[in-house]
């Protein structure tokens, strides 16, 4: 049974001959992966459109920084209840400045996300973690830190494609919903002669052949 089925492992397995051997289906994917199709784009395309996305984050980004907002106040809670049961005189030293740092940083980050500002979002948020951080707090500083990369990333690349959108010249969007680039001039076009065109030279006596 073994000796059988040995031989038929690297093609095709004698209960499924229709399935795709292995090596096909590593060609699809490179293939795949190597694909210049365009892909549709349901985002922004529009100078308009990403500069209002700049402008204000969406439903989701709000609701995430909405909702860090409330459990970083409650995280800054926790902070203040292990540093004075650990060591309640550093905590009178530094702990005060600290703490006040975290909650002022969770104030930021609701009143960001209430007013749809991404990258404010994303700098509170990746301070709020870092501070967290710095008071060795790593498993809840480090979430933080990631999610405000995110916001960070994500504002990034919207201005990113406005520049694109910008040098493109794309303002409106076609009826298939794809933008309508601006047309580019011909680079080989020679602009028309303007002015009196001057009659050929008449060829010298003795020289015609």
């Amino acid at each position: 049974m073994v000796g059988h089925l040995r031989p038929a492992l690297p093609w095709r397995m004698p209960d499924d001959p229709d399935k795709p051997t292995l090596s096909e289906r590593f060609t699809r994917l490179v293939m795949k992966a190597d694909s210049t199709e365009p892909k549709d784009d349901t985002g922004p395309v529009t100078v308009d459109e990403i500069q209002e996305a700049i402008d204000r984050a969406d439903d989701k980004e709000r609701l995430i920084g909405l909702m860090a907002a409330p459990i970083a106040a409650a995280i800054g809670l926790v902070i203040i209840q292990t540093l004075v049961a650990h060591n309640a005189k550093a905590y009178v030293s530094e702990g005060p400045v600290l703490v006040g740092m975290v909650f002022a940083l969770a104030l930021g980050m609701l009143a960001a996300s209430w007013f749809r500002k991404r990258l404010y979002i994303g700098i509170t948020m990746a301070l709020y973690g870092l501070s967290l951080v710095n008071l060795k707090f790593w498993g809840f500083g480090v979430p933080y830190m990631l999610f405000g990369s995110w916001y960070l990333v994500r504002a990034y690349r919207l201005q990113q494609k406005l520049k694109l959108a910008q040098a493109d010249g794309t303002t409106t969007r076609r009826t298939d919903g794809t933008p309508a680039r601006r047309v580019q001039p011909n680079k080989r076009y020679t602009p028309p002669v303007t002015g009196t065109v001057k009659p050929p030279k008449a060829p010298k006596p003795g020289t015609e052949t």
